[in-house]
This record gives structure tokens, C-alpha cells and sequence, in this order.
């Protein structure tokens, strides 16, 4: 079997979140899920910027540029939706007001540690951003990624190399090769082999002694 494209990634993500959940898409990749989440369920989309109950990406020609997501990508908002100040959109983040929170990642550590925001290369972004506010404030944090570098290297990681985000945060992480739930004590288990790559390959892929 294939490697999942990156759409096919954002939906076996959006097939995990459960109705009536209240879920922060971080910039790039997550934006993806919006797309596939079930149109029969109640869950409720927050960005960071102010906006709840946002509704899938805008389609081409059909966009409202004063209605975007954090990345700035034209959003639709779906009924009885809501936009509003960016420090109360900061307050519900920060105050354990979100169930989940899905985030991309340069490098995942076998304890949940998540490094998100730079790696130390010229002319990176300068700070941390509102990553860190999700990562802590979130009961649950998933990270939607490819498994490797373009160099081959495993970006889940036995420690984190680069600065970061948030300790013992992550509690999934969906990749183009399998599904992997980060567990106590540094166990980390495939929950889902979605490439059909199987035990070994995934040990040799990523360099670390998992669970199935």
C-alpha cells in the first residue's frame, strides 16, 4: 500500500475527532482537516485569530477575504458561527477550552515533547507563537505530519534537537505512514499501520523500539 498523500492524512485524522469537540486547526497542514470532518456531526472549529464554528476552506471564486483563518487562507463560517476579538479567542485557547488542538511538527519525542516553531536555521520565524498557547491549553494535542525529512531522518524522535513548543503534549501523531499514540513512560504505540509498511519497517523508519 502507498503512502497517504497529505489529504489522505487530514482525513483518517478527521475520522478520530468525535462529535460536540471543540478543535483548533494550527497553520498549514491541520487546515486540511476542515475539509473532511462529517457534515452529520456537531464539531466546532476554533482559529486562533477569533473565529468559532468555521466552516471548511472557501471554495476558488467564492472566497470572503474578511473571513480567514490564522494563516490567512479565505474560510467559510457555517450557521450560527462567530468571530470576535483576538484576546478572547486567546482566552478560550489558554483556558482549557479546547479538546483538541491539531498541530504540524518538525520533530515528536517518544515522551510527547513537540518542537513546531524552528529549527534554528537564518531567517526562521522569530518566535514561538500561539503553538505554545494551544499545546498547553488543549486537553489533547495531535500533530499531523510526514513521518520523514526530505533527507530520510524520522521527525518522531527519541529527543527533540530542536527548541521547544510545548513537554508532554502530544498525545497522537498522524503521519503518511501509520497513526502512533504517544503513551506514559516513553511508549509509543502504532495504532494504525495506514501504509501496510508493517513492524520492521516502521522500527527501521523511525529508530525507535514501538508497540503494536
Amino acid at each position: 500500500m502507498a503512502r497517504l498523500s497529505r489529504d489522505q492524512i487530514a482525513e483518517r485524522l478527521a475520522k478520530d475527532i468525535p462529535e460536540g469537540a471543540y478543535v483548533n486547526l494550527g497553520i498549514g497542514l491541520p487546515t486540511k482537516v476542515s475539509n473532511y470532518l462529517p457534515k452529520d456531526k456537531d464539531i466546532f472549529l476554533q482559529s486562533e485569530n477569533g473565529i468559532l464554528a468555521m466552516g471548511p476552506l472557501a471554495a476558488e471564486g467564492e472566497e470572503d477575504w474578511d473571513l480567514v483563518n490564522a494563516g490567512k487562507q479565505a474560510v467559510t463560517l457555517l450557521k450560527g458561527g462567530s468571530y470576535f476579538h483576538h484576546a478572547d479567542s486567546f482566552a478560550m485557547m489558554r483556558g482549557g477550552h479546547l479538546d483538541y488542538c491539531v498541530l504540524g511538527a518538525f520533530q515528536v519525542s517518544r515522551d510527547g515533547d513537540l518542537a513546531n516553531w524552528s529549527t534554528g536555521e537564518s531567517g526562521a520565524i522569530p518566535a514561538v507563537g500561539g503553538a505554545m498557547d494551544l499545546a498547553a491549553g488543549a486537553r489533547a494535542t495531535y500533530i499531523m505530519m510526514e513521518l520523514l525529512t526530505k533527507d530520510g531522518q524520522s521527525k518522531l524522535v527519541e529527543k527533540c534537537t530542536y527548541p521547544l513548543t510545548g513537554v508532554r503534549c502530544v498525545k497522537r501523531v498522524y503521519t503518511d505512514y501509520a497513526v502512533f499514540q504517544i503513551e506514559p513512560e516513553g511508549v509509543v504505540r502504532v495504532i494504525d499501520d495506514c501504509a501496510g509498511v508493517g513492524q520492521d519497517e516502521l522500527r527501521r523508519l523511525t529508530g525507535l523500539d514501538l508497540v503494536f
